[in-house]
């Protein structure tokens, strides 16, 4: 059995007993990642009294059961998971579950933020705690009323158990007791052998509400007295504001105010999460979101030269000439790259290419706010509640307490929530106009405003020797503000010779993290070029990947690994034997990739045909290391959603510029993935190796680009060395 400390820190754990509902509240700053809102079971009768408290695990007098729950919701379900995992150790009946969602609240929680894969991950161990917490204090609370040992007792689905005596008690009959109980400094955990919950599949707790329109997401916020506010930006990224006439505007139907905003106001300090390319915009106040839509167009705006070159309107070009200079030091060298390469019998080198993407959020940006002399209410989909509370305090003068975040449920992040300059332009609104707004972007705004997936560039070399033994490597990696490179992941550790570059580019177009940062498109290069080097060296895909991690496993180059091959030859097997990768059925064509990132692994294999000129993909498998899945049904939803999503991008989707001003501007030419070019079948297989739980929103977005790629290639006789790849120059010319 495994024992864990309460006490993380000086704010870990906090109980008090409510007032007059007789249940136990408690409190744990412990709980880092987790993430919710009301779900309420249908039927159950709700106790008395719930009391509007941030931060606390609640059982009512009846014995049901709320959890507060910090953490953004993006669509990855952890909302439903993380209470799941306090319900476990809790040794609670699941139907008796109630899951809220919390406000910003950093008195109770650390790193409320929805980023990274890491819900689950750093939550893990605090979620558990503070359900074990619980139920250990309502054992000495039955206990002491028995006057028997409390290791006599058991409990199970909420009740607790004296074998002896036959005795049994409901939670909610001694939660007021359990209140007044001593926290222990340590408390034991489950074996995992004995989860109920955790591994089960159990529905969204607002899947109900999804499919019934119940109001969930920022755009169903409606406050007593609320005005529309709309936005007009640069329509290029090398002009800003110089003046506008709202004459117009304002004589038209339910127009109320037009006025200049400034997010970026001089004096504060800008956090990494306000990326925006236009700070200065002109804020268009009304009734209803037609008439400001209306009147925005009847604005007279005159834009002005900001003095900076666009230097990214042929991307490619430029970090292709970037790159030809020499850097100053590598990120990693291991060996003898040069000699090695002078010295080998074959050389393979490639390069690789990505446009900038938009993100594209289901639910368009939006954000409430009301803003009074002495407090601001903010409410709306952010990924980053406590850095936007932050930025908002500032440009508006305030202290940080006396801004509020309420965090709705979203319709999609992929990373463009992390950055809050649309909430930011509600406060500055509202404070201005003196009326509660809530600020609604169109397609159009979010897809011209910046933020984008960087264009990259990557140039990989391979070394053979006669035998066909890969010998050394060099990567060479450009991007937008900052290169792909990731100097310390595979093939590093796999090869005596291998050489790490990283080459940055400036530009006035705005980039931000967009769904598997970087490893969205290193996945593509990296898996791509080793299938390329393994048909030179005469060797089946797979073996060759394998062949290089028993290399790594065994015999590493190199201290600084960030993968463990053991693992990740154990996905790749474990898709070889799934998929029987030999043996493709008539008519289809195979692609294999593996890729770590987000601490998880995935391998695939894709089955592609080519019917009437164009290409389907038939089936996908996919294996994944992710240590304990929680939530089965929700976890294939993810993968399956990453996949889908992966293939989508990587086959039709691209952004340009010309004169600095997107050329795609909605998805009459923006390119997304369509229902019938979804795969016909996905097949999901999970690693049962009883490790503690990893990443899980992203890692299986980034390899299916490959394995599509490598698959097309069997199907063409063509590599892919661009994306999108549906050009039919590229694909079928």
């Amino acid at each position: 059995m495994t024992f864990v400390k309460t006490s993380y820190n000086r704010r870990s754990f906090l109980k008090v007993s409510t007032a007059a509902g007789g249940g136990i509240l408690l409190g744990f700053s412990w709980l880092s990642s987790c993430t919710s809102e009301p779900a309420q079971a249908p039927g159950l009768t709700m106790p008395e009294n719930w009391y509007d408290i941030n931060g606390f695990l609640k059982i009512g007098e009846n014995g049901v059961v709320t959890i507060m729950s910090p953490n953004p919701e993006i669509g990855q379900n952890v909302k439903t998971s993380m209470p799941m995992i306090v319900a476990e150790e809790l040794d609670v009946d699941w139907e008796h579950v109630v899951v809220e969602q919390a406000g910003l609240d950093t008195e109770n929680f650390t790193r409320q933020l929805a980023g990274g894969s890491q819900s689950i991950r750093q939550g893990w161990n605090s979620l558990r705690t503070a359900g074990a917490t619980a139920r250990y204090l309502l054992l000495a609370a039955a206990a002491q009323q028995w006057g028997v040992p409390v290791e006599e007792l058991a409990t199970e689905a909420g009740v607790i158990h004296h074998e002896k005596s036959g005795q049994s008690i409901g939670y909610g009959e001694v939660a007021s007791a359990a209140a007044g109980m001593e926290v222990p400094s340590e408390v034991p955990l489950k074996d995992p052998s004995a989860f109920k919950i955790i591994g089960s599949s159990r529905k969204n707790v607002d899947a109900q509400k999804i499919v019934t329109g119940q109001p969930l997401f920022g755009l169903d916020v409606q406050r007593e007295g609320m005005r529309i506010a709309m936005v007009a930006h640069p329509p290029a990224f090398n002009l800003e504001l110089e003046s506008f006439d709202a004459a117009d505007a304002l004589a038209m139907p339910g127009i109320e105010q037009v006025f200049a905003i400034d997010t970026a106001p001089e004096g504060v300090e800008q956090q990494w999460s306000d990326v925006n390319a236009f700070p200065k915009a002109v804020a268009i106040v009304g009734r209803s979101t037609w008439e400001v839509m209306q009147a925005r167009k009847a604005l007279k705006v005159t834009w002005k030269p900001t003095g900076q070159a666009e230097s990214t309107g042929q991307h490619t070009a430029a970090l292709a000439k970037l790159m030809e200079k020499p850097t100053a030091l590598p990120q990693r060298k291991d060996g003898d790259p040069d000699k090695a390469f002078e010295g080998a019998a074959k050389i393979v080198e490639r390069s690789y290419r990505a446009p900038f993407l938009a993100h594209n959020t289901m639910e368009p940006m939006n954000f409430f706010a009301h803003v009074q002399q002495d407090k601001a209410e903010l409410e709306g989909p952010i990924q980053t509640p406590e850095f936007l509370r932050t930025t908002v305090a500032a440009v508006l003068g305030m202290e940080p307490a006396q801004v509020s975040i309420m965090m709705t449920r979203m319709g999609g992040g992929f990373g463009r929530r992390l950055y809050g300059q649309f909430a930011t332009q509600a406060a500055l609104i509202s404070q201005q106009a003196g009326v509660p707004v809530k600020l609604v972007y169109t397609r159009e705004d979010d897809m011209t405003q910046g933020t984008y997936r960087p264009g990259y560039l990557v140039t990989y070399r391979a070394a053979l020797d006669e035998s066909g033994n890969l010998i050394a490597v060099q990567v060479k990696g450009a991007g937008i503000h900052g290169s792909p490179v990731f100097a310390n992941r595979f093939p590093a550790g796999a090869v005596d010779h291998y050489k790490a570059e990283d080459y940055s580019l400036d530009s006035n177009i705005s980039t931000g993290a967009w769904r598997a940062p970087r490893s969205n498109f290193m996945a593509y290069a990296e898996q791509s070029f080793l299938d390329e080097v393994a048909e030179a060296a005469g060797k089946d895909p797979i073996d060759f990947r394998l062949s290089l991690f028993e290399r790594a496993a065994t015999d590493p180059v190199g201290e600084n690994n960030d993968y463990d091959a053991e693992r990740y030859a154990g996905v790749l097997k474990l898709v070889k034997e799934k998929s029987g990768w030999g043996k493709p059925a008539p008519g289809l064509h195979r692609g294999v990739s593996a890729y770590y990132c987000h601490n998880s692994y995935v391998a695939q294999v894709v089955d592609v045909e080519i019917k009437g000129g164009q290409p389907k993909v038939k089936k996908v498998w996919c294996a994944v290391d992710c240590g304990i899945v929680v939530n089965p049904d929700a976890a294939r939803n993810q993968i399956e959603g990453g996949i889908v999503d992966g293939i989508g991008h990587a086959m039709y989707s691209a952004l340009t510029f010309a004169d600095g001003r997107p050329e795609q501007q909605n998805f009459d030419r923006y390119r997304l993935i369509r229902h019938a070019e979804a795969p016909e079948e996905i097949e999901t297989f999970f690693v049962d190796n009883g490790i503690d739980p990893t990443g899980l929103g992203e890692p299986s977005l980034p390899p299916i680009q490959s394995a599509l790629a490598n698959a097309l290639y069997q199907a063409t006789g063509k590599r892919l060395y661009s994306q999108p790849f549906m050009s039919e120059a590229e694909v079928l010319g």
